[in-house]
């Protein structure tokens, strides 16, 4: 199985093409005025475009968005998949679902083993789950705080259940976040950036240089 790599908060040409050179399968493109990443549906358009000319597959991040924003963002971004990283209910992931007929990643914040619960409602909903550290107290973002939960506790999900492992992920630690994980796919953002919402071209090479060099330790 191929190791899926998402790149997320992308703004600018230039990350997009970082991403595609070094090997990520998909871009994520953040839709949420409270985050330092988030884009204007235009761009995040023309970005999506050029991505998919070379076979990544682009994601729409949103949190708790409207019917009419989604309509917006599915309309001119025409994203592969939709990531929900807010309350969203399992109903509401089966609505948008159905809605766009697209497949739909949900997001979960994980600090203890008892969290993965959270997940069981959504089992026969969502396609995929990613799994992201709890945010600190106070803070505005569901995701993107460049913080790191147990990846031990992973080993305590049932091996069907297909995720994304998300939070802190760089490329100092992401050869041990897969040893530890066994994850078959991976999502950064803030660890490839050299400040809030400002992606580093050569982190985004580094950390794709190495998680495609530790994948294929793995496999040996």
């Amino acid at each position: 199985m191929t190791l899926d790599i998402k790149i997320c908060g992308l703004k600018t040409r230039e990350a997009v093409d970082a991403a595609i050179a070094g090997g990520a399968t998909h871009v994520g493109f953040i839709f949420f005025p409270r985050s330092p990443r988030n884009i204007d549906v235009e761009t995040a358009a023309d970005l999506a475009t050029r991505a998919r000319m070379w076979g990544l597959k682009a994601v729409a991040v949103t949190v708790d968005a409207d019917d009419a924003y989604l309509d917006s963002i599915v309309s001119m971004v025409r994203p592969d998949i939709l990531q929900l990283h807010g309350s969203e209910t399992p109903e509401r992931v089966k609505e948008l679902k159905a809605r766009y007929g697209l497949p739909v990643m949900k997001a979960f914040a994980i600090r203890e083993a008892a969290d993965f619960a959270k997940c069981v409602p959504y089992l026969m909903a969502a396609d995929r789950f990613l799994f992201d550290a709890k945010p600190p107290a106070g803070s505005d973002l569901p995701g993107g705080n460049g913080l790191v939960f147990d990846w031990q506790l992973l080993a305590t999900l049932d091996a069907g259940i297909d995720y994304m492992l998300s939070g802190g992920l760089d490329p100092e630690n992401v050869e041990q976040a897969l040893a530890i994980s066994g994850a078959r796919a991976l999502d950064v953002s803030s660890g490839v950036e050299s400040a809030p919402g400002v992606k580093d071209i050569n982190k985004i090479t580094a950390f794709l240089e190495a998680a495609r060099a530790a994948d294929a330790r793995n496999r040996e």
